[in-house]
């Protein structure tokens, strides 16, 4: 099958260190190519891949500081995209609603994973083009009233195999937040929870200009050094470590998370995750068995003393079980080929071989 695979230009593909969207797309590609797929990854220049890569800037646009209007790098990568449409079976986009404008000017049939969630603004867009073909990241993500073509939910996977597990805690207990320093990741209630329970709270995550004003005015006072740390943007060996040394990692997030990688990296690690019950932690958290959902955070201190109980090697397992790299896989080759057969008209009852190996 020749597939078109493209990814945000904003970070690298797989990203140095935090990038949820990019690490997915990467996993997915790599995995395709080792199947036996032909495909093109159109993503930043700097991008690490098995599939041959198209670019329209050198470097993910985040690093390029002579970068002021992302938008009209999005536009070339896309004109990119659909100028070469022939070439493809199936376009396949993580880029949210910025393709929605081309994808009826080709024959190529475009299925979309959406990472992200609606607004007023693109929920204009996704309902004048609710006949494309959509995958949702998590059952929660998706807004039933908008009427969207949903054709399959695809949890997002990792390489179990990439990360270190620990089965217990290092150096003193102590709990891990990973997350951006953002009002919808919580890492303010995190350090809310962690004062309340006594407990040292190591934090690692990315810090948006968007978000420095929230951070110097609400995270920024309350780091000590010592009972509570920041210890930056992480990369994927530090982010192992972080949460798999820790007790818990708590997820105190305040808005409708689609998915939340951190909460499957973490149980990969061998450490349980304490999260609020909002968004997808319902359908990634076994309550009780790789951590507990909590309505608030009185709920998340008390939820603390019974993690000892749980098993580090259930949580590994879980993730293996249903968050993997090739259960991922499987899911969008078989969305792919029942796409393909949907739009094209079979002969003696097979498609062509082309589509389906």
């Amino acid at each position: 099958m020749r597939i078109a695979q493209i990814a945000p230009l904003w970070e690298r593909v797989p990203p140095p260190a935090y990038g949820g969207i990019e690490l997915v797309v990467g996993l997915l590609t790599d995995e395709l190519v080792r199947r036996g797929h032909e495909v093109t990854l159109f993503a930043s220049g700097d991008s690490l891949t098995l599939a041959k890569l198209i670019s329209v800037h050198p470097c993910a646009l985040r690093l390029d500081a002579t970068v002021k209007e992302y938008s009209i790098y999005e536009v070339l990568q896309l004109t990119s995209v659909y100028e070469r449409a022939e070439e493809f079976d199936i376009i396949h986009s993580h880029m949210g609603h910025s393709p929605l404008a081309y994808t009826n000017l080709v024959k190529t049939p475009t299925v979309h994973t959406l990472h992200g969630t609606f607004s007023p603004d693109n929920e204009k867009i996704f309902k004048y083009a609710k006949r494309q073909p959509y995958i949702s990241i998590s059952h929660a993500q998706r807004e039933p009233r908008l009427g969207l073509n949903y054709v399959d939910t695809i949890y997002n996977g990792i390489d179990v195999t990439s990360y270190k597990f620990f089965p217990e805690p290092i150096d003193e207990p102590y709990l891990a937040f990973l997350g951006r320093m953002s009002p919808e990741k919580g890492p303010h209630l995190a350090i809310e929870i962690a004062k309340k329970a006594g407990w040292r709270l190591k934090m690692g995550g990315k810090l948006d200009m968007v978000d420095v004003k929230f951070f110097e005015r609400e995270i920024q006072p309350l780091i000590d050094g010592d009972q509570i740390q920041y210890l930056g943007e992480a990369n994927h060996a530090e982010k192992n470590v972080l949460m798999g040394g820790a007790v818990a990692t708590l997820f105190p997030i305040t808005w409708r998370e689609p998915f939340g990688l951190v909460m499957v990296e973490s149980m990969a690690s061998g450490t349980p995750v304490i999260g609020m019950r909002m968004g997808s932690t319902e359908e990634v958290i076994a309550d009780g068995e790789t951590g507990f959902l909590c309505n608030n955070t009185q709920d998340c201190v008390s939820a603390i003393d019974k993690v000892a109980r749980l098993n580090r090697y259930a949580c590994r397992r879980y993730v293996e079980d249903h968050f993997s790299v090739k259960q991922m896989t499987d899911g969008y080759e078989a969305v792919y080929k029942q796409i393909l057969k949907e739009k094209l008209p079979q002969k003696n009852g097979y498609l062509r071989s082309t589509l389906v190996n």
